[in-house]
């Protein structure tokens, strides 16, 4: 199996966007209804709570809440970030879910018991705090909403779906930079990384789905993903 690194998955992107011109929220548009797909059929019917970061894995989250409920899912979004912390097509795709009239929730100075009670009747939870990109251990609100999806999941059975890859998860070495989302199921956009592979990494990923995002074939030839 071809796995991409870190750099390479940015170094893809960047060649995506600038290179051939497919824009940076085409792409989010594209990995967000993939994921929905996947997680939808995963998981099944139930309410669902999508937690969000600030960054790109957050603007992914807020794609697979539109679509979640496009499939008939009681969704709720919950932001570990305040909405000036959104930019680029995370802030274009937070203003498309405030203009849907999701329930979206910011909770970036909330206490453990608050994203208790957030999290409280979901069935299964999105995790799209931290993406490929992310390096070294969570910390603050994203450490603090984590450690709630970890327990959410152990109290209440509740599955957890990660984003590209677990948060808290570093790509590339498959180990825990601090606390770790512990997913039973994880939608990775392009290729795998390689970190995810890894049979250490399985307690945190679950199983992995590798993810198309209509990134050109001439790019992904390029990159080794098709012969």
């Amino acid at each position: 199996m071809t796995t991409l690194t870190r750099q390479q998955v940015r170094d893809f992107d960047r060649r995506a966007i600038e290179d051939y011109g497919v824009s940076g929220i085409v792409l989010m548009e594209n990995a967000g209804r993939a994921a929905a797909a996947v997680a939808h059929d995963e998981f099944g019917a139930g309410p669902v709570a999508v937690v969000c970061g600030p960054g790109n894995n957050g603007g992914d989250g807020m794609v697979i809440a539109r679509h979640l409920e496009n499939l008939g899912h009681e969704v709720r979004v919950l932001s570990a970030a305040p909405a000036d912390r959104f930019t680029s097509a995370a802030a274009d795709n937070l203003a498309i879910v405030r203009r849907c009239g999701m329930p979206l929730h910011f909770l970036p100075a909330a206490t453990p018991e608050a994203w208790r009670l957030a999290l409280e009747g979901a069935v299964w939870i999105v995790d799209a705090l931290l993406g490929t990109g992310a390096e070294g251990a969570p910390h603050g609100a994203i450490a603090t909403a984590i450690e709630a999806i970890n327990a959410a999941s152990r109290r209440a059975s509740t599955a957890v779906f990660a984003v590209d890859v677990p948060s808290g998860l570093d790509a590339d070495t498959g180990e825990p930079a601090g606390v770790c989302v512990a997913a039973h199921a994880t939608g990775t956009f392009v290729a795998a990384k390689p970190g995810l592979v890894l049979p250490a990494a399985e307690r945190w990923t679950g199983s992995v789905h590798v993810l198309d995002i209509g990134a050109p074939l001439a790019l992904r030839r390029e990159f080794g993903l098709v012969p």
